[in-house]
């Protein structure tokens, strides 16, 4: 049995949570975070403290925090020579003070708390600084069904940094997309088959060789129409960068 502290009450540490909770080698401990309120709803379902002199045995402690508060935070971790782990993709293990022992899982996707994750659907992204350490890691990715994936730091910023790419960026293109849509009062709901199969192409196609659209096939007359029609000066920056990024990849020229 594997036995967990969890500290912060963010979307990550929410979910968390939840599958924690609901497996079958997992008991959460203790929840800690400096207010109270957003652990309310669930007291009755695991103690609750926003005290750090009060927390509890376990075997390794996961502070689930704004990547800001991760170091001092553990700083003020009130014991020494236990296992502290952070979930964070871009802050080093080396972050987390030096008095305990030392590491990192870090759930590679998206959280929103109002959004239900399946963790087998989720690769954990190990990182420790103690080999006898990484077993305990792995067995906590294992009884919540996820695939887990050791890596260095410099992988796990790589992976951060792609991250961003694929996700929030993509998300904003989205965000930009229902403006354009919205403007003329049209559904974006039509473009969501469109968002789908793009997405389900890379389980069998290279993003390089998935790529379509005028900015592949050089369409200057269809870029020039689209950019005319753009009324942000914004979304413009957007579209000629992003076509020349195309452009560049696959050989043409704008």
């Amino acid at each position: 049995m594997i036995t967990v502290i969890l500290i912060g009450a963010g979307n990550v540490a929410t979910h968390l949570f939840e599958a924690f909770n609901n497996a079958e080698n997992i008991v959460v401990n203790q929840w800690y975070n400096r207010n109270l309120e957003p652990l309310q709803p669930f007291k009755n379902a695991v103690k609750i403290t926003n005290d750090l002199s009060q927390l509890k045995d376990a075997n390794m402690y996961i502070l689930s925090v704004s990547d800001d508060a991760i170091s001092s935070l553990s700083s003020h971790l009130p014991f020494e020579n236990r296992l502290v782990i952070h979930t964070s993709g871009s802050v080093g293990i080396h972050d987390l003070d030096k008095k305990n022992r030392r590491g990192i899982f870090y759930p590679l996707q998206t959280f929103s708390k109002d959004s239900d994750i399946d963790f087998s659907e989720v690769p954990i992204c190990l990182e420790i600084e103690h080999k006898q350490d990484i077993n305990i890691l792995k067995d906590l990715a294992t009884a919540i069904n996820s695939k887990f994936y050791k890596v260095n730091s410099d992988q796990r910023n790589a992976l951060h940094l792609a991250a961003v790419f694929v996700n929030n960026f993509t998300n904003q293109l989205y965000r930009i997309g229902h403006e354009i849509t919205e403007s003329e009062s049209v559904d974006f709901n039509i473009l969501k088959p469109l968002i789908k199969e793009t997405a389900n192409k890379i389980n069998t196609l290279s993003p390089y060789l998935a790529q379509t659209g005028p900015a592949k096939r050089n369409d200057k007359k269809t870029i020039k129409k689209h950019l005319k029609a753009l009324n942000k000066d914004i979304h413009k920056e957007i579209y000629e960068l992003v076509t020349k990024s195309i452009q560049q990849t696959h050989g043409k020229n704008l």
